[in-house]
């Protein structure tokens, strides 16, 4: 695993990201883990979460695209701070977009923020956290109603690679329904081999306790690809 992956685990640590005990999800699931972007909370954090997702987007799809967009609301600030490490670090200007959840009919009109979307744009959509492949429905509509553009792919920084619709993983269902590449800086099978075999703070995060939940948890849960 590449270095830059082990460090963005830890980060997710320090920043009370990823946790581990009981917690539900959006779609209903109760899970040992949880991971929610909602925890950047400073300019620092942000500034460099968006390098991690930066550098994830320019591996998987390159930086031959035009609009990043981030779905409302935690794919705002996603899409900006990454949008920014691309200019930063890859030298690539590519135009943030995100959607209103109500549409303005006055001054900024419409229902996006940052760059408008043109026919021929080519789009990368990236969000926070993808469980069960429910969020994907509302936004590719907005997108298909702003022209004639195509979705290069989408990013997310963590693969929780449990089932979607199907035995397959939500990220695998994407892509195959949709027809477009999808990837996270990590996933989690990374995330646990990582922390049941390195200290972070001189202590193991994955006790036998939590392993045996997670465990369970993927064995109800788990993709099967």
């Amino acid at each position: 695993m590449e270095r830059y992956k082990e460090e963005f685990i830890e980060f997710m640590l320090e920043c009370k990201v990823l946790k581990f005990g009981d917690f539900t999800t959006k779609s209903g699931r109760k899970t040992p883990f949880f991971v929610n972007t909602g925890f950047y909370r400073t300019g620092g954090q942000l500034r460099q979460l968006g390098k991690y997702y930066a550098r994830a987007i320019a591996e998987a799809f390159g930086t031959d695209f035009d609009v990043l967009f981030g779905p409302a609301y935690k794919g705002i600030p996603l899409s900006v701070a990454t949008a920014m490490a691309l200019s930063e670090d890859h030298g690539a200007e590519i135009r943030y977009c995100s959607n209103r959840k109500e549409v303005k009919d006055h001054g900024d009109k419409g229902i996006l923020l940052g760059g408008p979307i043109e026919d021929g744009d080519r789009v990368v959509i990236i969000e926070d956290v993808t469980t069960a492949g429910t969020s994907i429905k509302e936004t590719l509509p907005i997108l298909k109603a702003q022209g004639d553009v195509t979705v290069a792919g989408m990013c997310v920084s963590v693969d929780r690679q449990e089932r979607g619709e199907s035995e397959k993983s939500a990220l695998k269902d994407i892509s195959d329904t949709y027809g477009f590449k999808t990837h996270a800086i990590v996933t989690m099978q990374e995330v646990i081999e990582y922390l049941t075999s390195h200290e972070v703070g001189g202590t193991y995060v994955i006790d036998d306790k939590i392993k045996a939940a997670i465990d369970a948890y993927y064995q109800q849960y788990g993709a099967k690809d």
